[in-house]
């Protein structure tokens, strides 16, 4: 499963505007750093499974190599 990293939380240029929507715009604010959390995790967890793959694959090459010898 990839990692999707969230979108970035549009905030409007003018003060006005953040006044007006400003629960909208802490809610995707919070939204985001709740997202950015789960993707830090699944880039951790992606990692983790991408050095056991590696390791098993040089596991692998060095018992191919053996047998050429």
């Amino acid at each position: 499963q990839a990692c999707t990293p969230p979108e970035r939380p549009f905030l409007p240029a003018s003060r006005d505007d953040m006044r007006i929507y400003a629960e909208l715009i802490r809610g995707d604010f919070e939204g985001y750093f709740a997202d950015v959390q789960d993707y830090f995790r699944c880039l951790d967890e992606e990692r983790a499974r991408a050095f056991v793959e590696a390791r098993e694959v040089s596991e692998d090459y060095g018992r191919f190599i053996a047998v050429l010898e």
